[in-house]
């Protein structure tokens, strides 16, 4: 075959590019580790201390990510994504080793749980921006949709297969069992990411500083208002950020408290969340498969757009639901409309922005689910106890609606699309 013929073949579909493969293993291996991690932690913090105790422990982590994202965006961009990850990964292997091999030898305070939490909070702040900026430098730009597409499903399958292979570890040798199987896990995606490749950047785009082999220097503060300024001035990537934070003000604070409530005051008990929760999976995890098959969604801003107001309705009848099957059935529908918003809007911002920026700018996303909307929550269950469950989902939902008219009347952001 001609060298003509070679630099005309189309790109392989990111679910057949070797690269985004192991990307995809590498991530897959975290995403498990970080569920037996988190049970891990919260079963040997319920088993040294109060339940009060041990739901500080498992917030302290909240802290340095909120603090520290941002910071943690100009890391990844300094230092580039794949440095980062990798660097990360290995921290945190390290660390639930480490845990693992102190259990094993004594009984150890709150105190150990808690500043680990610390620790793994802040090694987070670093490693969530850096997975948001790896995929574009390992992935063609028209393959970047279907690539979220695999992402939103290797997290639903972490979210699934690291609950009871957690737990059957805990139940087989302890805590100390849990923390070596999430640091094998974190271990498992360390030769994947060392073996990935970058892609060239296109002519014209600056990679990350690290990458270029010149030093990283100048103040972080800069570094950080540069990324800000960008984000201000970019057509389309600037009402994004407003846009995602909207939704997520709206989404996380009546999803995360409101179903445990809304649960609880219609007499379906744990088994009745259970189902909710495991409705929502389903709808979001068929939204990121129908990504990663069709590997587009065509007027990708206008999709944005109507996904979340329909979204919103779906949220708000939620707290209107008769019965435990109508309220699955309406789960299932949110799960869904979000996955599809929540996909295209990672993949408008791999898109849209410029590499040497991207770290940053996928902080900044990143700060409202991760860092804002948590800090909320107590303020979701006060609400709640004032005015009942029913007002806290339509408020979430007005608020999500917001976001998804803001889309749709800002012309640039409308008009985004996804590269062919």
């Amino acid at each position: 075959m001609s060298a003509a013929a070679l630099t005309a073949a189309p790109p392989r579909p990111a679910h057949r590019d070797p690269q985004v493969l192991r990307w995809l293993g590498a991530y897959t291996a975290s995403t498990v580790g970080d569920s037996v991690y988190y049970l891990a932690l919260s079963w040997a913090a319920v088993s040294s201390g109060s339940p009060a105790q041990a739901g500080l422990v498992m917030a302290v982590s909240a802290v340095p990510r909120a603090l520290l994202l941002l910071f943690g965006g100009v890391i990844a961009d300094r230092l580039g994504p794949r440095r980062v990850v990798l660097a990360s990964d290995t921290a945190r292997c390290l660390m639930t080793l480490g845990l693992a091999a102190v259990l094993l030898a004594t009984s150890p305070g709150l105190w150990l749980l808690a500043a680990a939490a610390l620790v793994f909070g802040a090694v987070d702040a670093v490693f969530l921006p850096a997975v948001g900026a790896l995929p574009p430098r390992i992935a063609a730009r028209d393959q970047l949709a279907r690539v979220q597409g695999l992402r939103g499903l290797a997290y639903r399958m972490g979210s699934v297969l690291g609950a009871p292979l957690g737990g059957l570890a805990v139940a087989t040798g302890g805590p100390a069992s849990a923390f070596g199987a999430a640091g094998a896990l974190f271990a498992l995606s360390l030769p994947l990411l060392c073996a990935l490749r970058l892609r060239p950047l296109p002519t014209g785009e600056k990679p990350p500083t690290g990458e270029k082999g010149e030093k990283a220097d100048g103040p972080v503060l800069r570094d950080l208002a540069d990324g800000l300024r960008h984000l201000r001035g970019h057509r389309v990537l600037g009402p994004l950020m407003i846009t995602i934070l909207l939704a997520d003000l709206g989404f996380v604070g009546p999803l995360n408290v409101g179903l445990a409530l809304l649960a609880e005051q219609r007499g379906w008990g744990a088994p009745g969340i259970g189902w909710l929760l495991a409705g929502f999976g389903a709808g979001a995890g068929a939204a990121s498969l129908l990504l990663a098959v069709r590997g587009r969604l065509p007027r990708a801003g206008t999709t944005l757009g109507w996904t979340m107001v329909l979204g919103a309705v779906a949220v708000a009848a939620l707290a209107f639901a008769p019965r435990l099957p109508v309220a699955v059935a309406v789960a299932v529908a949110v799960g869904l409309l979000a996955g599809v918003s929540g996909a295209l809007c990672h993949a408008l911002v791999q898109t849209e922005c410029d590499p040497a920026y991207l770290g940053r700018v996928s902080a900044v996303s990143s700060l409202g689910s991760l860092g804002l909307a948590p800090l909320g929550m107590p303020l979701t269950g006060a609400a709640a106890g004032l005015w009942g469950t029913g007002p806290v989902f339509v408020a979430g939902a007005a608020v999500c609606a917001l976001s998804g008219a803001f889309a749709l009347t800002v012309p640039s952001l409308r008009r985004a699309e996804l590269p062919r």
